[in-house]
């Protein structure tokens, strides 16, 4: 996939938490990204994030890499990287595999699962 194919793929496009058990992002959270060339960036919200921001870029055929920092419900800033894989599933919607870790305002990380909101 180059990066032509990750802009048709995750520009100007929504996503919702398919599998997330040890992050924050939950039912309810949406991601929306942004492609330009290379660069990536979002915005996120929904569940127990009241507002969040991404940064990124594309690292390969079909992989990017981000760096993200939310507020939550709760009044915490948190903020960590994730490198992603993005892929399609049965029903030809776009889906995102990450592994991540906190930089800030937590410890740990995990791995999560996200798929295409369909309009």
């Amino acid at each position: 996939m180059a990066s032509s194919e990750i802009h048709e793929r995750l520009n100007n496009r929504r996503f919702t938490v398919a599998n997330n058990t040890h992050g924050l992002s939950g039912n309810g959270t949406v991601f929306h990204y942004l492609v330009d060339g290379g660069a990536i960036t979002g915005t996120y919200r929904g569940g127990r994030i009241r507002m969040g921001s991404q940064v990124g870029r594309v690292t390969g055929r079909n992989t990017i890499e981000l760096l993200y920092h939310c507020i939550t419900t709760e009044d915490e800033i948190l903020a960590g990287w994730s490198r992603g894989e993005i892929g399609q599933d049965q029903h030809g919607l776009t889906t995102l595999h990450f592994v991540w870790g906190w930089l800030s305002g937590a410890t740990g990380g995990g791995e999560s699962s996200y798929v295409e909101l369909a309009d």
